[in-house]
């Protein structure tokens, strides 16, 4: 049975920093990848709740620049998994009309999951649906300080003028750029923190951070936070009259 359309006025664009695989796990007495394997699978019950309530870009968060610390094993299981989940996907995201996009520093990755990742954004470039962008060895910080090298090198190329820099400029230049930014940010799993996620884009966002551990996060929670963003009274710094 179809979902109902969300009423009220609910979030353009969702990101999602989506933690509590390897806890799952370990609370039913399996290793951490299991977790992990059970996280990928909630990802396409979720991009295919999107437009139930509205939300027409949904940017999750899989792997951050700080996960390399990782035991060997969780890393190399997690990059397996990757291929694994972008090759499966693939036709689904076609099907759903749903297009795939990667945001992060890309030259770590090993060259089969980037070729994987270029196909990906090829296979899908025509669809129109949700826009679905998986930070991949991404870090909020590290793509601020990318970006701003890419702008110095334009200044030094004399196709930047230094005086016309202002905070309209660095966007062009973020992973980000194709994205508006997120209306609502989401933590699963109890921690009330943001990890190094969108640290440009989501100065206006509003946030969520819940106790679900990801692989129990449900379309229909999803909805019930769409909602609660519909009533929310965001002002942008001014004061309504």
């Amino acid at each position: 049975m179809a979902r109902p359309m969300l009423e009220t006025l609910g979030p353009r664009h969702v990101a999602i920093i989506m933690d509590g695989n390897g806890r799952w796990a370990t609370m039913r007495g399996r290793p951490r990848l299991f977790g992990h394997h059970a996280g990928a699978r909630r990802v396409r019950e979720v991009v295919e709740a999107c437009p139930d309530y509205g939300v027409k870009y949904l940017t999750i968060f899989a792997f951050s620049t700080e996960n390399w610390k990782r035991t060997q094993v969780e890393v190399a299981g997690l990059m397996s998994l990757f291929r694994r989940y972008i090759m499966k996907e693939m036709q689904a995201f076609v099907k759903e009309n749903v297009r795939v996009r990667f945001i992060g520093d890309r030259p770590r990755l090993d060259a089969k999951l980037r070729a994987l990742m270029d196909e990906a954004e090829d296979f899908t470039k025509h669809c129109t649906g949700v826009n679905l962008t998986i930070a991949l060895n991404y870090g909020g910080r590290d793509e601020v300080a990318r970006a701003a090298q890419r702008l110095a090198m334009d200044v030094k190329e004399g196709k930047l003028d230094p005086a016309e820099i202002d905070v309209e400029t660095l966007p062009r230049y973020l992973d980000t750029c194709f994205l508006p930014d997120p209306d609502l940010v989401v933590r699963t799993s109890g921690e009330a923190r943001i990890s190094n996620f969108l640290l440009w884009q989501s100065a206006y966002a509003e946030y969520e951070f819940i106790d679900t551990l990801w692989p129990d996060f449900t379309p229909e929670e999803l909805g019930r936070l769409c909602a609660a963003f519909g009533g929310r009274d965001r002002r942008y710094g001014a004061v309504k009259a």
